[in-house]
């Protein structure tokens, strides 16, 4: 009796050993982290005849997105620049790159009470050289997943006609776009 007992008692020990195996099998599994999306994304500009105007370069820095524009040949002045939320570039206006991106739905413009957006960025001031750039921390966005710059339909940069005044929704007045790149992982 005593050694039907141990059997029992044994077995119980090895079912439990394993059922607390696999839980902690499946524990690990939990904590892995899911795979990062890419560390950076670049956009080459043109303008509606295919003619090079400069680039764009993003990178996650963990805490946001980190961008640099540089525009060349462009003319001279202050361009609105904006990211727009479809990675589309069919000129010869541009339209197909959509409206600025914006996954909070937040309005437009760091300068309105209510604003601003992801897609928000300075104006692109071009010297009388057609040359200009800035970089910009674009804190608390991503570059993948829900809501991020690069989900489905991609996303691009795009360079207006006018100085956008910071403030008018949706689109701060900027007028029509002259240049556009698509935002391309890597």
């Amino acid at each position: 009796m005593l050694r039907r007992d141990v059997r029992q008692l044994g077995l119980a020990a090895a079912l439990l050993a394993l059922g607390l195996s696999g839980c902690a099998a499946n524990d690990t599994a939990a904590e892995t982290p899911a795979p990062a999306g890419p560390a950076s994304a670049r956009a080459t500009l043109q303008g509606p005849t295919g003619n090079a105007l400069g680039s764009a370069l993003i990178e996650d820095t963990g805490h946001g997105l980190k961008l640099t524009v540089t525009g060349t040949g462009l003319p001279q002045g202050a361009h609105g620049t904006h990211i727009h939320m479809v990675g589309r570039c069919d000129a010869p206006d541009f339209a197909s790159a959509g409206s600025h991106w914006n996954p909070t739905g937040a309005q437009h413009g760091k300068d309105n009470p209510q604003g601003a957006h992801a897609g928000d960025l300075p104006n692109l001031l071009i010297g009388t050289d057609g040359q200009g750039s800035f970089t910009i921390d674009l804190h608390g966005a991503k570059m993948s997943g829900p809501g991020g710059l690069l989900d489905e339909d991609g996303a691009a940069l795009v360079v207006h006609t006018n100085p956008d005044d910071l403030k008018t929704d949706p689109t701060g007045n900027s007028g029509g776009r002259i240049a556009c790149g698509a935002f391309v992982a890597g």
